[in-house]
């Protein structure tokens, strides 16, 4: 991929921007030269703080507030990046939650909360995006999927099935919208060092680059990485894919806890 600003006048806009791996996917298409539109739900400092760090980049950035569950909010999210920016070329469907527990004892209500907002935020968000991208000419939308797209994750029952369901969801999505020349593709990262992970364990990077073959844990610019060539040029003719960022850990049939 060229390393000259490769989506330079282009303007995105980032789901869960403040933080993790959609603050790294906002700044690394910014150092593309893409303009950014940082969404975010709670703690508009952060979401502040990504937008002074894409326009430090030389790039026009603005901060989005929206609820991803909510049609309304959706549609105002997406008008005031067009109205911003006067185009959306590209979507990134990150805005994400999880919660942790037994499979027998996740209360309805957390059900509701993950599936919404992974999922239906996903399909909101493409909706109301894909409308402006058809009279447009097209663009690309990258979904940020995980490892459990593919591999169930023990304790995170409707983390998993979003997630799962997101990968079946941009192959549906790219049949349907191709024909308009919007590209769905899925990024899905493996273990990476953001946040959260580091409330998880204090050791976190050290015990997955054990045994992810890479031999390290991935950063959100890995996976910005990922979409910048996704929605750029050079992924012209890749769309209903799914793009693993995971050093390989996820081709393995070993699981963490095997160590333990």
């Amino acid at each position: 991929m060229s390393t000259v600003a490769p989506l330079k006048g282009y303007a995105a806009l980032v789901t869960g921007a403040g933080r993790g791996v959609g603050r790294g996917v906002a700044l690394e298409l910014a150092r593309a030269g893409c303009h950014v539109g940082v969404n975010y739900i709670e703690e508009p400092d952060l979401a502040e703080r990504t937008v002074a760090d894409a326009a430090a980049l030389g790039v026009d950035a603005v901060v989005v507030k929206a609820d991803v569950r909510v049609a309304a909010d959706v549609r105002r999210m997406v008008e005031e990046t067009v109205r911003r920016f006067g185009r959306l070329d590209v979507l990134v469907n990150n805005a994400g939650t999880q919660t942790w527990g037994p499979l027998v004892d996740v209360a309805e209500a957390d059900w509701d909360l993950v599936i919404d907002t992974n999922l239906k935020g996903c399909f909101l968000c493409t909706q109301a995006a894909a409308r402006h991208m058809k009279a447009n000419g097209g663009g690309s939308i990258v979904n940020i999927g995980s490892g459990s797209n593919k591999v169930p994750f023990p304790n995170l029952a409707a983390y998993t099935a979003s997630k799962g369901a997101i990968e079946m969801f941009t192959r549906v999505a790219a049949v349907e919208l191709g024909p308009s020349k919007i590209r769905v593709n899925c990024v899905a990262p493996g273990a990476v060092e953001v946040e959260r992970t580091q409330l998880e364990s204090p050791d976190y990077p050290q015990r997955w680059g054990r045994i992810t073959p890479l031999g390290r844990v991935g950063t959100p610019a890995d996976v910005g990485s990922a979409v910048v060539f996704l929605a750029s040029e050079q992924g012209a003719f890749i769309t209903g894919q799914t793009v693993g960022v995971d050093g390989g850990l996820f081709v393995q049939t070993r699981w963490l806890y095997d160590e333990a």
